[in-house]
């Protein structure tokens, strides 16, 4: 481990720290494909189950190694830790997604024992970990598959209040995350949770006891932008301002050889995958997300025939979304604002990065289509999104490229948008003066006129090599 972390700390000398914005969920699985790649923030489980599986005076300091987040350190990667896990001896309902007991005593009663756990967690990692998920998924019906919250939503909310007030007064700097929802599982959770929040006099205070909004977001790209567009909708009904994180985002393959599966919800092949993550991370810094994470970082323990979220395999070999991730940690670092032009056969994202400016782009539909975009430099890299490059010119002040079309194999349509260019040059903002941080406007906004050229000037056409 210590030859490790030598080897870690090199990584991250040559280089600039990475973008804090773009992480991974348990990037300790890999650590030096993590540097390397420039992972900015990783979440780590921490099962209240197995740190206390006996009762409140036990304590298993190996559930979560401090190696993991020594290693972390090293790399410059800040670690948010995510609470969950009811342990039999603490709750009255089920192990693991049940209500604990004593929930709404005095946050100082020892009977409260989710408060008291809280006060240990926190207290202990204050300065390594300041920033805390109070469990996860709450929005999924308890007789789901994959319900991890058997109580109801007054419940969570009395959860989530004790933690906020436990974690304080150990930790008074402390960040507390409202649980990642899922959305589609109940689209109305966040509005039901909020409409008990407010009801709570004293919650004002306290921010209604929370400080970031979590989400997870899946398999299809421009969902992004939608549920972060109508998340922030529903803060600013409820009168609130809170940052947007999403803290999953994936579309797992169902056709990697080295991972067969004889049956998958979606139809979604590597380089779909490879290319997902360019679209999502792209769409979600333009809706103003403030920081997104990829779910996950290495497939470990995966039974046959589950899902591979991981963009690293578990023998440790780089599924085609790795390169794609390296590329937005390269490519997507610095953004100052980044602002959407979806047109009817493909998108545009363009991240302004000061000196730099990188356009994101992608076909929508199964048809090729031709886009026109306006100069801001002599000359520009092409990147594809397995990271071959070439230096094209403009004509005229134009760059006009033929954008492959998308796959559209999924019974749904074209869910994933066809394969992913970076047009990246050195040059001045591309955004309106006004443009100074990441906005997220409610409908997408087009800063400069694209694709509305009367003739192609040049034309530099994108070949997967």
């Amino acid at each position: 481990m210590f030859i490790v972390s030598l080897f870690i700390r090199s990584v991250a000398a040559q280089g600039l720290p990475p973008d804090i914005r773009f992480g991974a969920v348990e990037a300790f699985r890999d650590p030096v494909a993590a540097a390397e790649a420039g992972v900015g923030w990783e979440r780590i489980l921490f099962y209240w189950s197995e740190l206390q599986p006996n009762g409140p005076d036990d304590w298993n300091g190996y559930h979560v190694p401090d190696d993991w987040l020594n290693l972390a350190a090293a790399a410059g990667r800040e670690v948010v830790g995510l609470l969950k896990h009811s342990p039999a001896w603490a709750t009255d309902g089920p192990p693991g997604c049940g209500v604990p007991r004593g929930l709404y005593l005095p946050v100082d009663d020892p009977g409260n024992l989710w408060a008291t756990f809280v006060r240990r967690v926190v207290g202990m990692y204050v300065g390594r970990i300041d920033r805390w998920i109070i469990w996860n998924e709450p929005d999924i019906a308890p007789d789901t598959y994959g319900a991890e919250w058997c109580g109801s939503v007054e419940e969570y909310y009395q959860l989530l209040k004790v933690a906020y007030l436990a974690a304080h007064q150990v930790n008074p700097g402390v960040t507390i995350h409202l649980a990642g929802l899922t959305y589609w599982h109940d689209r109305s959770y966040l509005r039901r949770f909020l409409t008990i929040a407010t009801q709570d006099p004293t919650g004002p205070e306290h921010g209604y006891y929370f400080d970031v909004v979590s989400l997870h977001i899946y398999f299809r790209s421009e969902t992004v932008p939608q549920i972060i567009n109508e998340t922030r909708a529903t803060l600013t009904a409820y009168g609130l301002n809170k940052p947007i994180w999403v803290n999953e985002t994936n579309a797992p393959p169902n056709s990697d050889p080295q991972w067969p599966m004889a049956a998958a919800n979606y139809e979604i092949s590597l380089e779909e995958q490879a290319g997902f993550l360019l679209q999502s991370f792209a769409l979600a810094l333009s809706a103003g997300a403030e920081r997104v994470a990829v779910y996950k970082w290495l497939d470990n323990d995966l039974p046959p025939g589950f899902e591979p979220f991981g963009i690293i395999r578990p023998d440790f070999s780089h599924r085609p979304a790795y390169d794609a991730y390296r590329l937005i940690t390269a490519h997507y670092a610095a953004t100052i604002s980044a602002r959407e032009d979806r047109q009817s056969l493909y998108t545009v994202v363009t991240l302004d990065r000061g000196n730099l400016t990188t356009r994101v782009l992608w076909a929508r539909t199964e048809a090729d289509a031709s886009v026109s975009v306006p100069a801001l430099a002599p000359q520009a890299r092409l990147i594809d999104q397995t990271g071959a490059e070439q230096l094209i010119e403009p004509v005229d002040g134009q760059y006009t490229l033929t954008l492959p079309g998308a796959r559209c194999a999924d019974k749904r349509g074209c869910i994933i948008g066809g394969p992913t260019y970076l047009l990246v040059e050195e040059a001045g903002s591309a955004s309106s003066p006004a443009e100074s941080a990441v906005s997220a406007p409610d409908e997408p906004r087009a800063a400069t006129n694209l694709g509305n050229t009367p003739t192609p000037l040049l034309t530099a056409t994108p070949t997967l090599s």
